[in-house]
Order: structure tokens, then sequence, then C-alpha cells
């Protein structure tokens, strides 16, 4: 039989109607915002499926507005995000789109960028709050965000798993998930850790060589 926590059946502290309209989305904004990093002057949201037939009505948009500016779910300022969006001179647009074979509540959010090429993430608001980050830029990737989670981009060669695995080991962080693909030569790993990420892992990881892209996430799930 399942077990459920008290999220489960209470649901997420949230603002909004919806927890898989507006607390997922705001979650899948602000984990995507936290992936592509900071800088970016316009965010346009491709919504797919119900995301794209109900988003003004139930507050997905500001949701996922509120989520790239950095707000939580239950922040009361995610009423307000388009204005404190066009404060920071931040553009945003909505596009209801076809993304093909995915979860109803899905967005490509594309982070656009001055001094740099665009950058994507894709994910899927699958209910009571939970989500689902499936893309990033390209990579078919697979997780939550409902723990603190390192994701990597390196030239794939021996070795690489095993260092970052003596790491996290070394700093007593339990590893709940790892994954790892891999297009031509470029490998991408998600690492799922059971504990936040402290600033020795992080600074002894970005010193790894050859690294092409690294991020840091210590959300949880509120």
């Amino acid at each position: 039989m399942k077990e459920y926590s008290a999220f489960d059946i209470l649901g997420p502290v949230m603002i909004g109607p919806s927890s898989s309209h507006t607390a997922g989305a705001a979650r899948l904004g602000k984990i995507a915002s936290e992936i592509a990093g900071t800088g970016f002057y316009k965010v346009v949201f491709y919504l797919h499926g119900s995301f794209a037939k109900t988003y003004k009505g139930h507050g997905t948009n500001k949701a996922l507005v509120a989520g790239i500016l950095g707000l939580d779910p239950s922040d009361e300022k995610l009423r307000d995000s388009f204005d404190i969006a066009k404060s920071k001179n931040i553009k945003v647009e909505f596009i209801e789109a076809d993304l093909g074979y995915q979860h109803p509540n899905s967005v490509k959010i594309v982070f656009k960028y001055h001094d740099k090429e665009d950058f994507y993430v894709m994910g899927s608001s699958i209910g009571g709050g939970s989500i689902i980050i499936n893309n990033i830029n390209g990579v078919q990737v697979e997780f939550t965000g409902a723990y603190p989670t390192i994701i990597l981009k390196y030239p794939d060669r021996k070795g690489v798993i095993s260092v970052i695995s003596s790491i996290l080991a070394n700093a007593e962080i339990n590893i709940a998930t790892m994954r790892v693909t891999r297009e031509g030569n470029i490998a991408t790993m998600i690492c799922e850790l059971d504990s936040q990420i402290t600033d020795d892992v992080i600074k002894e990881i970005s010193n790894f060589k050859d690294l092409a892209y690294i991020r840091f996430i210590n959300t949880r799930r509120s």
C-alpha cells in the first residue's frame, strides 16, 4: 500500500486556484531559471495542452513569470509578477504550441540573452504541485526539482562518475538518483541528492576540468 505524506493529502502551500496550473507552473519557472542562469532580458513560454487552453483563467501565466523571477508558489507577490518583471526590464511572451507527446500541462521556457545564444528548459506539471524537467537545451533528462540537484555537461570520458561520487561521499552527501545521457562525445549528468549541496562540494566540483556546463540547485519543494 502506498504511503502518503501530508503534502500529498493537503496539497502545496500556494497562491492561486490550481496546484497543477499555478503551484506547479511557478516551480517549473523557478527551476528553469536556476538551470538557465541569470542575465536574460526576455522569456518566451510555449504552452502545451491544457496549459495553452486555460493559462489565463488559472493564473498559469502569472505563476510561470513569478517562477522565472525566483518567487515561490506561496509568495503573495506572485499575483504581481507581470509588474515585477516589467520593473526589472524582463519581457515575457506566451505562445500556444504543440510540443508533441508531452504531459498536457507542459511548457517550453526559452530564455533570451543579449550576449549569448537562447537557452531553453522543458517540463511538465504532473499534479499536486509536482513537476518533471524533461529537456534542457535539447538534451533529454528527467528530474523533479524536489531534491538538491547537480547538473553537469562535459566531454565523455572514463572516471567522471567515480570522481563526482567520491566528492559527494567524502562530504557525507548521499546520492538519491544519478542519470547520465550521452550525445556524441558529450555527457550530461543529473545527480539528485538527499541533502543540501555544501559550499565545499560546489567549489570542488567547479574546479573539475573541461566542464561545459554546471549548475547546483538546492531548491526543495515547499
